[in-house]
């Protein structure tokens, strides 16, 4: 199942084992994210090595680790995209993740953004929705 991941998501699987991480390393899942996604997460860098109690060498391994299953996805593949959609939503930030997922025709993104339900052009996805699509909520 093809699906953009959103920053906030790779930072929640990096602060704690939990749900987030469990669903990020789900085979089942095949995860996509624009290439500006390294960035915005670098960003928030000291924020999560001080949260997660991580050495900064211990930070790069993971996010080495949690890279390895998402593919980055260029500018170049959606850049005629973000015309189209620019104006769908109010946060600039998430222009390139709505634009990602038409580009790979992905199933929706994975966020916990309020902001991109703002849009309809994609489907927005929770951890819950994210377990719902595989069989896994406890719910179910």
């Amino acid at each position: 199942m093809r699906i953009v991941i959103d920053a906030n998501r790779v930072l929640a699987s990096m602060i704690k084992k939990g749900t987030t991480r469990e669903i990020l390393f789900d085979p089942l899942f095949e995860f996509f994210a624009p290439d500006n996604i390294i960035s915005e997460i670098r960003k928030h860098e000291k924020r999560v090595t001080k949260a997660a109690q991580l050495t900064n060498e211990e930070f790069e391994v993971l996010l080495l680790l949690i890279f390895e299953n998402i593919s980055i996805i260029p500018q170049t593949k959606y850049l005629d995209l973000i015309a189209k959609i620019k104006h769908s939503i109010k946060d600039p930030k998430d222009i390139p993740y709505i634009a990602a997922c038409l580009a790979t025709d992905s199933e929706g993104i994975w966020t916990h953004d309020p902001h991109f339900k703002e849009q309809e052009k994609v489907e927005i996805l929770t951890n819950i929705d994210m377990l719902r699509k595989v069989g896994k909520a406890k719910s179910d």
